[in-house]
């Protein structure tokens, strides 16, 4: 018989994380934020009150009112629509970013740390070369070099990610090869390949979380001013930055068009800020103990 899930390691360990999660008021204020921001990211189709692309030139720029609370932009579009769809795509940028440059990150430093010598050079000297360029500015030269659209910035975005984790899981593999576990995994015959797969990636995996809970913020900023300088999501997508983008030129009369999209970068950001110190907190192996 296997062990019961209550008793199983693996479900203790994600109690008492929720447990350490809900004792922290800040981690969860953080965590509140990002489940509000996911709910209507979802639910953007049944809340929204207008169809983001629906066009009224009648009701263009409206302020903030009992039919637009968000007022409308130079179209007629409602504003809070269009931000509510907004959330589904920076959303959906932050994660499919961090998946790919997580996934492709932890590899390669989970080789280069593993295997050492001139794999380890090889590697890692790539990967300061990447991050010896500002990441924006990367992430600019490559959305050009590809063309402007959402996809392209989506892996312009990635590329430049791709190092920090790489370097971050190098130093945990150069540390997780050392152990006991490690030996007697090699004398049992197992290939290098499978140890990485079933030992150093796993070992890892906790710091990856955190390191991708901290980078989700930084990458819709990126994703976000990528859009802005017309090299990501193109119009009429109803992304936040691209919408910030079009609303800086009614700014000084028109405030609330360019204002209500950055709050909700903002807020967003933040609250993955906010959750990654605390997960980053609460995953330290002294502090659990």
């Amino acid at each position: 018989m296997g062990i019961p899930l209550r008793q199983h390691p693996k479900w203790r360990e994600l109690r008492l994380t929720w447990r350490l999660l809900r004792a922290n008021p800040t981690a969860m204020a953080g965590l509140v934020i990002l489940v509000a921001m996911g709910a209507m990211a979802l639910a953007a189709g049944w809340l929204a009150p207008y169809d983001p692309l629906r066009l009224s030139l009648a009701e263009r720029l409206q302020p903030p009112g009992a039919a637009h609370w968000f007022g409308t932009d130079e179209m007629g579009r409602d504003i809070l629509t269009r931000v509510m769809y907004g959330a589904r795509i920076s959303l959906r940028i932050g994660f499919v970013v961090i998946l790919i440059a997580g996934g492709i990150g932890s590899v390669l430093g989970a080789v280069a740390g593993f295997y050492g010598g001139r794999v380890d050079n090889l590697i890692m000297r790539v990967m300061d070369v990447i991050l010896s360029f500002p990441s924006l500015v990367l992430a600019m030269a490559l959305a050009a070099a590809m063309g402007p659209s959402l996809n392209n910035a989506i892996l312009a975005v990635a590329f430049v990610m791709i190092p920090k984790f790489a370097r971050m899981v190098r130093g945990e593999a150069l540390a997780v090869k050392e152990l006991p576990f490690i030996a007697a995994a090699r004398v049992s015959g197992a290939r290098n390949r499978w140890i990485i797969a079933h030992h150093i990636l796993p070992n890892c995996l906790n710091s990856v979380i955190v390191l991708g809970t901290l980078t989700l913020g930084d990458t819709i900023l990126i994703a976000a001013s990528l859009s802005f300088i017309g090299l990501g999501a193109q119009p009429p997508t109803p992304e936040w930055g691209a919408m910030i983008s079009v609303g800086r030129k009614f700014l000084m009369d028109q405030w609330w068009y360019a204002t209500f999209p950055g709050l909700f970068i903002l807020t967003t950001v933040t609250g993955f800020n906010i959750l990654g110190d605390a997960l980053r907190d609460i995953l330290d192996p002294r502090i659990r103990r």
